[in-house]
């Protein structure tokens, strides 16, 4: 069973009314869709229950944890098109392995088209057509494919752009091929250091999440500093001289665990504790187990460090409860100066402030690690404006070596994109604190929540029928390289929905404004600053 079920039945919950809502059902799984707003992606999510108890748990919050995954999305999406949707898909207690997940996740995709697509059997109250963009998430990452050509074969229009996190042949951008979402981190790390004029190579640094991870490979290939430290699943890798930089890359380049580290290449006072070992001393003397010990490492005194950049690791892994153990033995003094989250929710919001009382200077997760849904935006965008003949002749890689030229060409595009977005941000959250005292936690929300108002303000205005103002703007949003190969902007606009073209419009230049103006700023100065940027003055 299916429905598309009134938004507004939530109303009692004290909740913020999301725009669509989809309830699926079936006898092996229950589940639900939920967006913000008109044009809106997330990942899809399974959840699997051992037995009925932790089943029990999971149904009765089941529709919470998809509504505030939707909720947090918006955060995380506020200067792309696509605002925030989350999608769940719980199978009934002890259907755990990947057949029953892909069973389940292959009727739940069936539901939603049978809902999105034209049908003498389906009743429409809604009365306009809808567009879903998916995402990979917990156990569904390899279904993305089979999605998007299934759509295909039931006569979906937008297939190309129903899934993002496909394979390069059908025109998917990996994120963790090139290094999406670090580009992400790194650049707040960058951007940290040079307000205090630091030399990156001398930085010392903490990392959570290994070279066998996307993060983690990604961060150690990309950074130039000093790291300590490593914690990954397999255990911890630790030099207090700096790891040895060569072996370091090698394993991130073969993509394999710490536990593979030449030991020969660590320093007398540097050591490899793996997870599984019990009462190993370490050179300091201390006796540690391996298992607690890497899952509590970011809290001991060894990992001290300038810097700490979570790529990995349990949510909520510094929270109120043990914060006080990132703090110098004084009790005042943060173990780490500089904090740029790339791991989504390593560190709960209360801990956050109080590391930022204390001095720490911290970025969270919503803004660091936005890398990857830019790169997804982008990779939808091409989708949605390529024929099926261009995006096979343009867009279609076998391999990172063997990718057409423009695919190459538009993946450096994304990459440049990816960064100077970050850079964006970044750069208001430190202007805005500087300037007002504001905590930089609070500002990363205060940011999306006024870029996601400004965004509803434009959507209800007539401003997208001023082509002089549409056209300069979406030329700046859309790539010069994907306008060149179609034909132009107006070509652009012929082929990508109406509702997605204008939540393009809306969001860049509510993002821009915010960016360039600040989170105080206010309506007349934004009829100033569109006037500017008609003229060419702004961006």
């Amino acid at each position: 069973s299916l429905f598309f079920l009134n938004p507004g039945i939530i109303g009692d919950l004290d909740l913020e009314v999301p725009f669509g809502l989809f309830m699926v059902m079936s006898n092996d799984f229950h589940g639900f869709h939920i967006r913000f707003d008109d044009i809106a992606r997330g990942g899809i999510r399974a959840i699997k229950s051992d037995n009925p108890v932790v089943y029990g748990r999971n149904k009765e919050s089941l529709f919470m944890e998809n509504y505030n995954l939707a909720h947090t999305q918006m955060r995380k999406n506020k200067d792309i098109p696509e605002a925030g949707s989350k999608g769940t898909v719980l199978l009934t207690s002890g259907l755990t392995n990947s057949k029953n997940v892909e069973y389940a996740f292959r009727k739940y995709v069936s539901g939603l088209l049978d809902l999105l697509l034209p049908h003498p059997q389906i009743v429409d109250h809604l009365g306009q057509q809808e567009i879903l963009f998916l995402g990979p998430d917990e156990n569904t990452a390899d279904l993305m494919e089979w999605a998007a050509l299934y759509s295909k074969r039931r006569g979906y229009p937008f297939w190309k752009a129903f899934t993002t996190g496909k394979p390069p042949s059908l025109g998917g951008i990996p994120h963790d091929t090139y290094g999406m979402t670090t580009r992400s981190v790194h650049k707040y790390v960058t951007e940290t250091l040079k307000k205090f004029n630091i030399d990156e190579s001398t930085v010392t640094k903490l990392q959570t999440g290994g070279p066998d991870g996307d993060l983690g490979s990604n961060e150690i290939t990309i950074s130039k500093d000093k790291t300590i430290a490593i914690v990954d699943v397999t255990g911890v890798l630790y030099d207090p001289v700096g790891i040895n930089r060569v072996g370091l890359t090698k394993l991130a380049e073969l993509r394999q665990p710490v536990r593979h580290f030449d030991t020969s290449l660590l320093s007398d006072q540097g050591f490899l504790v793996l997870q599984e070992e019990r009462g190993r001393q370490l050179p300091n003397g201390d006796v540690v187990d391996g298992r607690v010990f890497r899952d509590e490492f970011h809290l001991n005194p060894l990992s001290t460090a300038d810097l700490f950049v979570p790529c990995g690791g349990r949510p909520e892994a510094v929270n109120i409860k043990n914060v006080k153990r990132m703090l110098l033995p004084d009790g005042k003094t943060p173990r780490f100066k500089y904090i740029c989250e790339g791991a989504n929710l390593f560190i709960t919001q209360e801990a956050r402030l109080v590391l930022e009382k204390a001095g720490a200077i911290l970025f969270k997760d919503a803004s660091a690690n936005k890398g990857g849904v830019t790169s997804s935006s982008l990779e939808v965008l091409a989708a949605l404006a390529l024929t099926d003949a261009e995006s096979l002749e343009h867009m279609s890689a076998e391999d990172k070596e063997n990718a057409p030229e423009f695919y190459k060409k538009y993946v450096v595009e994304v990459q440049r994109r990816v960064e100077e977005n970050a850079f964006l941000e970044f750069h208001c959250i430190w202007d805005n604190a500087e300037r007002t005292g504001t905590s930089r936690v609070l500002l990363s929300d205060i940011l999306s929540n006024k870029i996601n108002a400004m965004n509803k303000s434009i959507a209800k205005s007539d401003l997208y029928e001023r082509r002089d103002l549409r056209d300069r703007v979406l030329s700046d949003a859309v790539p010069q390289l994907l306008q060149d190969l179609v034909g132009g902007l107006d070509v652009v606009l012929e082929r990508v929905p109406q509702n997605y073209m204008r939540a393009t419009f809306n969001k860049y230049l509510a993002s821009r404004f915010i960016y360039s103006c600040g989170v105080d700023a206010d309506h007349i100065q934004f009829y100033e600053y569109m006037e500017d940027y008609i003229k060419g003055k702004r961006h």
